[in-house]
């Protein structure tokens, strides 16, 4: 019992330090020194890379689509990524960071099982659709669940408008799924399972 009072007390000391050293600074609220902030700034390089590999998947989803309507919602979903994109080097600028990408291997998968789900199904049929609708979603809840955290995150640091701008991109990224729920659920779903 004793080791746990002074690991305790060692871990509440070193909290309290940390907390000193990390205090927001600037109009940004850049936290110095922090191990947190450097992981934050590394997941926006990922959803970064993330965001401009999912503009060239895009398209081709686009050209697979067998409806007008999913094809419509491929279109505006690339113009929607690019304002991503656009908020995401804004979010860069103002924390003073280079716009960079690292490879998310997450969206990588993602987007192979698109071009898988492509491959696999026939040209011209409902089935190959609603697998299109399937795969855009995987990719929604993916961006939906990193989004959702690297506002939090931002908020737990300070970076207020960096949040403010990023929980646009989230509540974008939410709209977009309830878009091709409501396409798969108007007719795909059905004349897929017909096929």
């Amino acid at each position: 019992m004793a080791t746990t009072t002074k690991k305790a007390a060692s871990t509440s000391s070193k909290t309290s330090t940390k907390k000193t050293a990390s205090k927001p600074t600037g109009k940004t609220g850049k936290m110095e020194n922090s191990e947190f902030h450097e992981f934050f700034v590394d997941e926006l390089k990922d959803i970064y890379w993330a965001e401009k590999h999912l503009l060239k998947a895009l398209p081709k989803m686009k050209k697979a689509a067998t409806s007008p309507e999913l094809a419509s919602a491929f279109e505006k979903h690339t113009e929607e990524t690019n304002t991503h994109i656009a908020t995401l080097e804004q979010v860069f600028a103002l924390l003073e960071e280079k716009a960079q990408a690292k490879k998310c291997d997450a969206m990588e998968g993602l987007l192979k099982e698109a071009d898988s789900i492509i491959e696999d199904t026939d040209a011209g049929t409902m089935i190959r659709d609603a697998g299109l609708i399937l795969a855009a979603q995987k990719v929604e809840h993916y961006e939906i669940a990193t989004y959702g955290t690297l506002v939090v995150f931002a908020q737990n640091m300070g970076h207020t408008e960096v949040a403010e701008l990023l929980q646009f991109t989230l509540d974008n990224e939410k709209a977009t799924d309830v878009a091709l729920t409501e396409v798969a659920e108007s007719f795909i779903n059905e004349q897929a399972a017909a096929e």
